[in-house]
């Protein structure tokens, strides 16, 4: 009975256990997928090398730390890759949504064509409403979402005209 409890068997149940949780959607950020993976890494150190428990838990946080500072700078340095330009980079036309926010869920908010697709959006000016078909100004994006500005002008030759 006493294999029951060792070393390796825990680690690899807190493993499990941890991998199981960011599986269900638990995870949010990638700490509990770093923290089943190191388990599952000190599993094998452990089942290798007899190791005291306080060294393993030891090596089971610096390990996950690295990996998590690694994987926050990652992500981090994706999220502000540029997208990629075009002679009308700079011009969306709405396509539904932007209401004044007066009785809307998500005031400000909607979807915009921007070189030949459809994105959320959000107007920085929410106080004014946008029609669809409207040219606005693409003044930058936060992940998926992009933040526009209306044109002085209402309709005219802008992104996607011909189709």
């Amino acid at each position: 009975m006493s294999w029951l409890w060792s070393p390796p068997l825990l680690w690899l149940l807190l493993g499990s256990v941890l991998l199981g949780l960011a599986l269900l959607g638990v995870d949010t950020d990638g700490l509990l997928l770093i923290g089943g993976l190191t388990a599952l890494l000190i599993t094998v150190v452990t089942a290798l090398l007899p190791l005291p428990p306080i060294l393993a838990a030891a090596l089971f946080i610096a390990v996950s730390g690295a990996s998590y500072g690694w994987l926050r700078r990652w992500s981090r340095r994706q999220r502000e890759a540029a997208l990629p330009q075009s002679s009308q980079a700079d011009l969306a036309r709405v396509i539904s949504g932007f209401s004044d926010g007066t009785n809307a869920e998500r005031p400000g908010e909607g979807r915009v064509l921007w070189q030949g697709q459809s994105w959320a959006a959000v107007n920085l000016e929410s106080s004014s409403p946008l029609a669809p078909g409207r040219v606005v100004q693409v003044m930058g994006r936060d992940g998926t979402r992009l933040q526009i500005l209306a044109r002085s002008e209402a309709t005219g030759p802008g992104p996607e005209a011909g189709r």
